[in-house]
Formats: C-alpha cells, structure tokens, sequence
C-alpha cells in the first residue's frame, strides 16, 4: 500500500494538469438564451441579454415634433422604452389585447377625426384593461366620475359607462379635442388629460412655458407623454424589437350580436338562464353592467353584447 503513494500522486497531477489546460484553452461558449454577450444584436422582447432598445433620430406624435435633441426629451422617452421592452408579460399581454380593442378604438378616432396616436394614451392609461386608480379613475380611458358624467356617461351604482369601450372612447375624443382647442397641441391636449386642466395651466403660468417638452412638471406627467411614445414605436416597429406573436397567439375581437333592453330586468342571471347566455360573458362583454340588475326607464334604452 505504501508503494502505490506515489504513482496515484503522480496520475492525481496529471489529471489536473490536463484540467486546467481544457479550461485555458476551451473555445468561448456558444451564445444561447443566457449567454452573456457584446454583440448589438436588435433587442428581443424575449431575450435575457441587457441591449438598449433602438430609439429612432425622427419622432413625430400627432403630427407634432418631438424634440428629440434636446437630452432630456431624449432620454425620458429612452427610459420609457426600456421600462415597457423589459417589462415583458405586461407589455405582451397589452400587444395581445390590442387585436380584440384597438380596432374599436382606432374606427371611432377616425370617426371623430382624430389623430390616430391618441390610442396610445388608452394604452399609456390603462394597458386596455377596464381597471380602477387609486384615485378612483376608472375603465380603459380612466375617467374620474365627474369628467365621464360630463360628457354624457351614466354613472351610477348599476350603470358605469366610463366601463363601456365605445361610449368612453367617443368621451375621450371630445375631451381632447377641448384640451387641445384650449392649450393650442396634442402634446399639452395629452398633459392636460393626465394631470387635470387647472395643474397644467398654472404650472404654464408659473413658468412662463407653453411647450409641454420644456415645462417642469410632477414625475407622472413628465414621463406620461414620454410613455405614449415608447408604446407607438414598440407596436408600429416590432420587426424593429424583435418581437415575435404568431397571429394565432393574439386576441381575436369576440363575435357577438346586439339586444336592445328597453324593460326592466330584475335579476340578469335569471335573465341569463332564461335566454341561454352565460352570466359571466354577460358582464365580461358589458362591463358597464355593475350590478345584478337593470333599471330601463321610458326614455332610456340600453344596448347588450352577447355571443353569437
């Protein structure tokens, strides 16, 4: 046993030897999902590898400039862009969701002769989920109460219509077009509609600014327009992101028909059972419905979605 000491030391150092010459001398590893790496591939909603995504020299938001030279405008719509590219699942879902809303949205901004780019402050607002602020904003275009009734929306505790996807857009579109006819651009039209009219006068009054790109204002509203941005280029240039959904992955717009309600209903699941609908496509497809019944009046019909 003694004797066998030396020749196992001596094939233990051989081994080693042999070890760290493989390692010294391996070829880099191939690149794969985690592969750290220098190269400047195009950014990939899908990869793991830190690359800033690309911001064009050129950026127009309704028709409007955006003063891209100076750093500041720049560099908060930069940021903007890396929050909503690495934020995948949400950014994913949003993409997904738009085949089934925007199309609503986009036919009513034309309808009402709008700018087109004004989608992507629904998007910017809510990520086209029917979901409430802690401010108590509510539905996709995040309408306080008192805004949503001003414009003809119904609000109350069985009827919401800031809820409801075409009403609330068509709101949407005559508030902007006065904060707009007010403030004089879509840039500001947009600020105004986050932070409220009388904050953003007074802050261009303070200032002595009328340009919502030089304006000091609280973090929400500077990054607000900002982010609309970053979502107009993410869903006008995906080949440019390297964002890959096959088309049967997104959501379609769902088939349905219209029933027009002009009589009380007492109990909608009843009402539900009796017409062989499902009461949870029900208030998933009228959102607007929050409660278990609905009061229809003389001079007051409803309209609702059901499968087909």
């Amino acid at each position: 046993m003694i004797k066998k000491k030396p020749l196992v030391f001596i094939l233990g150092l051989f081994i080693c030897g042999i070890g760290i010459y493989a390692i010294c001398n391996a070829h880099p590893p191939q690149q794969g999902n985690n592969a750290v790496t220098t190269t400047t591939a195009p950014y990939s909603l899908y990869e793991n590898r830190l690359a800033s995504p690309p911001l064009p020299h050129h950026i127009a938001f309704c028709g409007e400039a955006v003063p891209t030279d100076l750093y500041w405008v720049k560099e908060s719509i930069d940021r903007e862009l890396i929050n909503q590219c690495y934020q995948h699942s949400r950014t994913l879902l949003t993409l997904k969701r738009s085949t089934r809303f925007l199309p609503v949205i986009e036919k009513i901004l034309k309808e009402e002769k709008m700018p087109d780019d004004l989608k992507y402050l629904c998007i910017a607002e809510s990520n086209l989920e029917n979901v409430v602020s802690p401010a108590k904003a509510a539905g996709f275009w995040q309408f306080m109460e008192t805004t949503g009734k001003s414009y003809g929306l119904e609000v109350n505790e069985q009827v919401d219509e800031r809820y409801h996807l075409e009403k609330s857009t068509r709101a949407a579109c005559k508030h902007l077009q006065k904060l707009k006819n007010q403030f004089g651009s879509w840039a500001l039209a947009a600020a105004a509609y986050n932070m409220g009219e009388g904050g953003l006068s007074k802050n261009m009054k303070e200032q002595l600014i009328d340009n919502y790109w030089d304006l000091l204002l609280n973090q929400e509203t500077s990054r607000y327009l900002s982010r609309c941005i970053a979502y107009k280029l993410i869903f006008e240039n995906q080949e440019l992101y390297n964002i890959h959904i096959a088309v049967s992955e997104f959501y379609n717009p769902i088939d349905c028909k219209e029933i027009i309600i002009t009589e009380t209903i007492e109990d909608l699941r009843r009402y539900c059972k009796e017409n062989n609908i499902l009461y949870r496509q029900l208030k998933e497809l009228n959102p607007w419905l929050r409660s278990t019944k609905l009061m229809a009046s003389a001079n007051k019909s409803y309209i609702l979605q059901v499968p087909k």
